[in-house]
Parts: C-alpha cells; structure tokens; sequence
C-alpha cells in the first residue's frame, strides 16, 4: 500500500513558503502522492455540523485555501509524486472550466493529476454558487460527463441540462486522461453509502476515496465489501474493475492517551494511527492519504512535517 500526504492549506499556513516545503519533503519521504481538499467557506452558524451528531467545524481548518492553486504549486516543485484532489464539490464550479484548470495543471506537472470528486454536504456552500442539496448529484453527473467530452479530442460538441458546447476547440488537454475518482462513504460503509453513490463509482470513476472511520477488523471487512461490491458492479457495466483503484483517506487526531475501545479510526496514539493504516492495507486500499490538517496541537508546518516522516518511517505494509 503506497501514502499519499495532505498539503497544508489550513488557518495559519505560510501559503508562500509551506506549501512547497510540504511538497518537496513529502517527495523526498517517499509519499507517492499529495492530496489537497475543498472548503469554500466556513458560516459562523453553519446548517450542518462537522460531523455527526455535532461536531463544531474545527478552528484551525477555518481557513482552506484553494486546492487547484496549491497543487499547481506543488507541481512546479516535484517530479515524480501524483497530484490529488480529495475532492473537489462539482456542484461549487463551471464544469468547462474545471476540466479545463485540470487538464492546465495536469500539463504544468507533466501528467500527474488525479481529479478526485464528490457531491459536497454543506448546504451553505452549495447556496453560495447557486445550487442546492438536491442538485448535487446531478451536476456532478454532468460535470463528469464534461470531463469526457472536453477532454477527448477537438472539436468538442456537448449539451447538458447547464453546459452547451458546439463544435468548439477547449485547450490544453491533458497529458493523458485524467483518472476521476469519486469519494463518499463512512461509518458502516456498505449500509450508509446509497445505492446511487455506489452505481455512479462503479459506472463512471477510476477509483474510490471513502474516509475510513472503523478501526480494526469491522472497518477492514465493511471497506472491503463496499469496495467488492463496487467492483462487481463495475464489471456488471462492462468495465475492467482491475483497473480501477482504492484509495482511503485518514483524518488524523493525535491524542495523548491511548483512545478508547469506541474511538474513531485515525483518532488515538501514533501506535493506534499505524493500526489503522494497517486497517486500510487488510481491506484492500491501493493507497493511504495521511490527512493532519486536523491537527489543532500543530504549532508549525514544519512539526507536521516531522510527524508525516515518522508516519512514513514506521508504517511498513504490504
């Protein structure tokens, strides 16, 4: 199982200089990847929580500056790493434009990219574009179907329910096709992901990020269930699921004291944070995105840093 770390974007990051430094450390660690994530605003009186059952959105990560921005920033300094979003809310943007930022940077980096997607949740966010709860699923259908369209060669001809586009040239593309994976998922994760979720990853991505939350071998087995059944019914579709990849995200909470029996995964000692990550390689995953923009006990980027080496260091998987 290869790492993947989250770049810095949170309140209190030297946006100039600690995004490049996170990005050649985590290059010259062994991260196989670096991950950025989408917050467009955080509401004073937000209409959902963080998380169930009310969770306050944490201090710290009032502050998420743009993801495409900062992997574009990351490119210019590394070589060799994947490029992540995890994810980006279709319904926050134009699709056109989007897939035209993402094919940009998939050039600037050579051909790095991973465009990864979800519906979104906030329903603050969503207003503030001009959507709402009950178009997200759609107009991250459409987007992924813009994806296709613009993406494949000139001229490029599409009419969706918002997007028009006749006999037009859209450039750059990308160095290659860009893989799209799509996240959702979390606790008991075969039961809470609906059916349609599951449909549109198995029909139309590349890939999957769920956010594990289970620790142990209740998490593993639930993952690994909704990733087979994912894939049987990639291949239901006449798609080759082989191909197709699982990457889990780990939100990271460092505590002091060993966390108890009913913790969260990724949430406890660094001994109990290595255990999950082993969790994620039994259930299967391609891939761990190790996430410590959480992290509220950070005084520097350059402490993360240290600690996403030492995760790196010890967490020795299949």
């Amino acid at each position: 199982m290869k790492l993947g770390l989250r770049l810095p974007q949170r309140l209190g990051v030297d946006l100039q200089h600690d995004v490049v430094e996170a990005a050649r450390t985590a290059e010259a660690a062994g991260y196989a990847s670096v991950w950025t994530y989408e917050r467009l605003l955080f509401p004073q009186m937000p209409a959902e929580p963080y998380a169930p059952p009310n969770v306050p959105w944490p201090e710290s990560s009032r502050q998420a500056a743009d993801p495409l921005a900062v992997l574009t920033a990351a490119a210019v300094v590394t070589e060799k790493v994947r490029l992540g979003t995890a994810v980006l809310v279709a319904a926050l943007h134009t699709p056109v434009q989007l897939a035209k930022a993402l094919a940009t940077v998939d050039q600037i980096s050579g051909g790095r990219v991973i465009a990864g997607m979800g519906t979104g949740w906030s329903t603050d966010e969503l207003q503030a574009t001009g959507a709402t709860r009950a178009d997200r699923g759609r107009l991250l259908d459409e987007t992924l179907d813009v994806f296709d369209a613009v993406w494949a060669p000139d001229p490029v001809n599409f009419r969706g329910s918002r997007v028009v586009i006749r006999d037009a040239d859209v450039l750059p593309k990308p160095v290659s096709k860009i893989p799209v994976m799509l996240g959702g998922g979390g606790r008991n994760l075969g039961r809470s992901t609906s059916s349609k979720a599951l449909q549109r990853i198995a029909q139309h991505a590349d890939g999957w990020l769920p956010v594990l939350t289970t620790p142990g071998p209740a998490g593993a087995a639930d993952l690994r269930a909704s990733w087979d059944c994912i894939r049987d019914m990639a291949s239901a579709y006449g798609r080759d699921a082989s191909r197709m990849e699982l990457v889990v995200v780990g939100n990271v909470t460092f505590t002091t004291r060993p966390a108890g029996h009913d913790r969260s995964a990724f949430v406890g000692t660094l001994d109990q944070i290595l255990d999950d990550a082993r969790t994620a390689a039994d259930a299967g995953a391609d891939e761990l995105i190790v996430d410590l923009n959480l992290q509220d006990w950070f005084t520097s980027t350059r402490q993360m840093l240290e600690t996403a080496v030492e995760i790196r260091e010890q967490l020795v998987v299949p």
